[in-house]
């Protein structure tokens, strides 16, 4: 509980998944994947209850022999490949107000960020009291400065392929870039319902290193993940 705050972690996780089949309960240094989510929600010192949002018996049984609730099972349309978060946590949220159950914040936490921690939990939620802001939603610096990126068009000329900024520049002067990490997204279930977006004037970036903020989308993320937990 963050200043009389009751903080709800919803963590997603279908059963369905074209890019990497099985994944949410898929072995990842010793414990299955979503696990490492749960672990760390249920270790924040400020979230009062962790719930699985799920369509898989599978998935299910996994979450609660490591400590989740699962309190209901997501429906069909909520499932499918083109399901979005955002709608998912919106069912969870009207499921706990239909059962007399109120919260001030609702935390995202997709299980496809295992590296995640519970200190990076209870600093989001603690920076949205410190900042009084609407919505905070994780990143991390970009791999690849945008700069150096662009478009080609169909013969490959390069002519105006850089900007003129980044024209002769180390890296280390040029200026930082963000991007998404996917670990963390949080807000009240006020502002979701209101705003239809986590996205607004007064979100603000928890800024989160690039060694936690691997995102299981395929066989080489699960072992990059490897790699890191064994180095932690």
């Amino acid at each position: 509980m963050s200043d009389g705050l009751r903080v709800l972690a919803v963590i997603p996780a279908r059963g369905g998944s074209k890019g990497l089949p099985g994944k949410n309960i898929m072995q990842l240094a010793g414990k299955p994947l979503i696990a490492w989510t749960i672990e760390a929600a249920l270790e924040s010192r400020l979230v009062d209850r962790v719930v699985v949002s799920t369509d898989s018996e599978d998935i299910a049984a996994v979450a609660l022999e490591h400590g989740a609730e699962v309190p209901f099972r997501r429906p069909a349309e909520l499932a499918g490949d083109h399901a979005r978060s955002f709608g998912v946590l919106l069912h969870a949220i009207d499921w706990h107000q239909q059962q007399g159950h109120s919260f001030d914040l609702v935390v995202c936490l997709q299980p496809t960020s295992p590296l995640r921690n519970s200190e990076d939990i209870d600093r989001a939620i603690e920076l949205y009291g410190e900042r009084g802001a609407d919505a905070v939603i994780s990143v991390c610096e970009t791999d690849h400065h945008p700069w150096w990126s662009n478009t080609l068009p169909e013969d490959g000329n390069m002519a105006g392929f850089l900007r003129p900024e980044a024209l002769n520049s180390n890296r280390q002067d040029l200026p930082a870039f963000y991007r998404l990490n996917g670990a963390i997204y949080l807000a009240s279930p006020h502002y979701l319902k209101e705003n239809g977006s986590f996205y607004g004037e007064d979100t603000f970036a928890y800024a989160m290193p690039k060694a936690r903020s691997v995102d299981i989308d395929d066989h080489l993320d699960l072992q990059l993940a490897e790699v890191l937990f064994a180095a932690s």
